[in-house]
């Protein structure tokens, strides 16, 4: 995919990250604590849940550098009779609903900003599993940061099929730009507030595998 970065990819983008993520860590740092002592209290431990994903890809080893991304909790431990891990679906409480409508589990990803695993605007980190099913044009989604949002995530989402969130994450890629990730970001705010799909939580593909063979539906997909 041809691409070429300008002075705001390549020097103001990082510096915007460090800068936006350092003041909301430092601005709402009672907001982290006030969410973390609830969720101790209403979930139990760990506050925080971790979870390897694929970052930018390393030009020296033309590998995804592999990060931790880091959520607040959101789901119980609850378990069968077998000690099996219930469904998600039974596992996430009504707090939980309401930790990802307010897109307020996503807040530790700032962390994640701040070290540099991530940007606050780019392409959502999906699972390791998924790598070997990208198109060779589609693994291009990762010559860039992953983000807290996307421009797949303010223009339809869940109603997308993931063919067509990749093209959006490759058109942001190849049109990167200050005005875009403003756009973006105000974009996603509007729809945070409106709670308009943005925080019910990422989804990641059943399987591109088994969607590429027709067996999955526009839409259908499953949570983290």
């Amino acid at each position: 995919m041809e691409r070429k970065d300008g002075i705001y990819a390549k020097y103001i983008k990082r510096f915007l990250d460090i800068l936006c993520s350092g003041l909301v860590m430092i601005l709402f740092c009672w907001l982290f604590g006030i969410i973390a002592v609830v969720i101790r209290i209403k979930l139990g431990s760990p506050v925080i849940y971790k979870a390897k994903r694929p970052g930018k890809i390393d030009p020296k080893t033309g590998q995804e550098k592999i990060f931790e991304l880091y959520k607040f909790r959101s789901m119980t431990n609850a378990t069968d009779e077998n000690g099996n891990l219930l469904p998600d679906t039974q596992r996430l409480t009504k707090f939980g609903r309401k930790l990802r409508s307010t897109s307020l589990d996503e807040l530790p990803e700032v962390f994640n900003i701040f070290k540099g695993d991530m940007s606050v605007v780019g392409p959502r980190p999906l699972a390791i599993s998924y790598l070997n099913y990208y198109t060779e044009e589609e693994r291009h989604r990762h010559d860039v940061r992953p983000g807290l949002t996307g421009l797949a995530q303010v223009s339809g989402r869940n109603g997308l099929s993931w063919e067509e969130k990749f093209q959006y994450d490759l058109e942001y890629i190849r049109d990167l730009s200050f005005s875009e990730d403003v756009r973006i970001l105000f974009d996603t705010v509007w729809k945070v507030l409106k709670q308009d799909g943005i925080g019910q939580g990422e989804e990641a593909p059943v399987s591109l595998s088994v969607q590429r063979r027709g067996k999955v539906t526009k839409g259908d997909t499953t949570p983290y």
